[in-house]
C-alpha cells in the first residue's frame, strides 16, 4: 500500500512536458504516445510555422488529457480568439509584447501563457505586471523573440516560481533537462529544437530520451 501511494504521489509531483513547434499529425502522435503532457502549434512566422487548418485536423485526432497550445506573437487578441476557438485550443501563449491588459483579456477564455525573456534578475518584475495562468521563461537574443537555443541562468526560474507557476523554456535537450529541472523545480519544461532532427520536424528518439530525462 504505502509503495502504491507513493508512486500515486510520484506521479502527481511529475515535471509536465510540452512539446513545441508540431507540424504534423505524425509528430504530434508519436510525441504524446512517449508522454507528452502538452503540444505547441506556432501561429506566428516560423519553420514551425502552421496553419489553422491543419492545427484543427491534428487536435481533434488527439487524445483526451493532451493539451494543445497556441503559440501567438502581437497578434489581434480577435484574431486569437478565433483561431483558439476554430482549433480547439485549451490554452494559448504569447511571445510578444503582449501587455497585461491584452493578457488578462485572454485569461477569462482560454488559459492564458506569458513568455518572458531572461537576461537577469531584474527580468522577473516583469512577471508581477501581469495575471497570467503561467509564465514561460525564455532566453534573451537580441531580435528574436523565442526558439534561440539557448539556456538562460536556470537559478532565476527558481527564483520566479514565488510569482507564479513556472514553464522553463529556452536550449532544453535530453542531456541538459534533468540539471535545469533540479535547479529551476518548475511545474513543466518546454522544447522544440532540442527534440529535432530538422526546423518543424521532430526526432522520435530525442523525445523518448528527453521526457525520460525531464520526468525522472
Amino acid at each position: 500500500m504505502q509503495h502504491e501511494v507513493a508512486r500515486y504521489i510520484k506521479l502527481a509531483l511529475m515535471v509536465k512536458v510540452k512539446i513545441c513547434g508540431i507540424t504534423s499529425l505524425r509528430d504530434a502522435r508519436m510525441v504524446v504516445e512517449l508522454g507528452a503532457d502538452a503540444l505547441g502549434f506556432v501561429f506566428a512566422p516560423s519553420p514551425r510555422q502552421v496553419s489553422p487548418e491543419k492545427t484543427k485536423n491534428i487536435i481533434k485526432k488527439l487524445p483526451p488529457f493532451v493539451t494543445p497550445v497556441g503559440v501567438f506573437v502581437d497578434e489581434e487578441i480577435e484574431k486569437v480568439l478565433d483561431i483558439a476557438t476554430y482549433t480547439g485550443l485549451k490554452a494559448v501563449q504569447f511571445h510578444g509584447r503582449e501587455g497585461p491588459k491584452y493578457v488578462e483579456g485572454i485569461k477569462g477564455k482560454f488559459w492564458a501563457i506569458k513568455a518572458v525573456r531572461m537576461r537577469t534578475g531584474r527580468d522577473l518584475m516583469k512577471l508581477r505586471k501581469y495575471k497570467a495562468h503561467a509564465f514561460l521563461l525564455d532566453s534573451y537574443e537580441k531580435g528574436r523573440l523565442g526558439g534561440t537555443g539557448k539556456t538562460f541562468p536556470w537559478e532565476l526560474a527558481r527564483e520566479a516560481r514565488e510569482l507564479g507557476t513556472i514553464i522553463l523554456a529556452g536550449g532544453l535537450n535530453p542531456e541538459n533537462v534533468q540539471v535545469a529541472i533540479r535547479i529551476a523545480k518548475p511545474y513543466a519544461v518546454d522544447v522544440s529544437s532540442g527534440v529535432e532532427s530538422s526546423p518543424g520536424r521532430k526526432d522520435k528518439q530525442l523525445v523518448k530520451e528527453f521526457i525520460r530525462a525531464a520526468k525522472f
